[in-house]
């Protein structure tokens, strides 16, 4: 395992802090726990005299709250991948998350379930700072034409489909050729889709302060198999060659197909998700290695 650490940390740290006074509280549909639990939430900013509400993220009520500018703060209640629900819907319009976790792993959130009312606390007096973290946004091509584009606060990935063959895949930096794969796929990632599926293809992990992406070949045969950390602000387009049967993946969301020299173009997105955190960044390596060698999905003892 390799961490690529930054010692220049930068920090959105304003000295003056706006105080959240509209709150939602959203919670993981299919937990049950974690629906309860956001009511306990909801009822607790209530109580501090704050306007609050709550469900799942499958309320349309409550997508409308965040989209029409209605909400000061999103509290996230259950895993990453809500976390990652959390910044599709909340990055765009400028709303900040708080995460409380429920899930396993919880690389993206510093809260625990016994400790949110400790960090509610805190940040009604104004003791929390928020971090900005990049997001990137992929947009396909075919034939000079625009098919859609998605924004991704994990990860972009060219791999094959259902067929067990690998693809033919080159890369180019702003529009420079880099290097051709034969692989299962491609991975450009953010930095903090690096302890995702990055990590997963053995790619470094990087602080997710930075705002460069990430190049991770997915089981590379006879081809270039390191990882690439491309400049900050730089560009990447993944052309698909051949007629392999291969998709596009953003966040693990539903892949969409791909045909022959079709193109993925990999930038930084419009927007950032802003998470709400506590103390000083060092959370992020103590979570890390919290964490390694200790999945629980694996289901092996610790």
């Amino acid at each position: 395992m390799r961490i690529i650490y930054n010692k220049n940390i930068r920090l959105n740290m304003p000295e003056t802090r706006t105080i959240p006074q509209r709150i939602v509280v959203a919670a993981h549909p299919k937990l049950p726990e974690a629906v309860s639990e956001a009511a306990l939430i909801s009822g607790h900013f209530e109580q501090q005299g704050l306007q609050s509400s709550h469900g799942t993220f499958d309320d349309i009520r409550l997508r409308r709250q965040i989209k029409e500018g209605r909400a000061d703060l999103l509290v996230a209640v259950g895993g990453d991948g809500t976390m990652l629900r959390s910044a599709h819907l909340c990055a765009p319009c400028g709303v900040p998350i708080l995460g409380v976790n429920l899930g396993r792993l919880g690389f993206l959130i510093q809260v625990r379930r016994d400790e949110w009312r400790e960090a509610i606390a805190n940040l009604l007096k104004g003791e929390f700072w928020t971090e900005n973290r990049m997001m990137l946004r992929a947009e396909h091509w075919r034939a000079e034409e625009s098919l859609g584009n998605w924004h991704a606060l994990n990860e972009v990935v060219v791999c094959r489909g259902q067929f067990i063959r690998p693809v033919h895949l080159s890369a180019s930096v702003d529009g420079r050729l880099l290097t051709g794969y034969m692989a299962d796929g491609l991975v450009a990632s953010t930095p903090t889709g690096s302890t995702a599926y990055a990590l997963a293809a053995g790619g470094p992990i990087l602080p997710p302060e930075l705002r460069n992406i990430l190049l991770v070949p997915i089981a590379p045969h006879l081809s270039v198999d390191r990882a690439v950390v491309l400049s900050e602000g730089s560009s990447v387009r993944i052309t698909l060659h051949g007629s392999s049967d291969a998709v596009l993946s953003v966040d693990g969301q539903v892949p969409v197909g791909l045909a022959e020299n079709d193109q993925v173009e990999v930038r930084a997105g419009d927007y950032a998700a802003q998470f709400i955190r506590f103390g000083d960044p060092v959370y992020f390596y103590r979570n890390l290695t919290a964490h390694m060698n200790q999945n629980p999905s694996i289901g092996l003892p610790r």
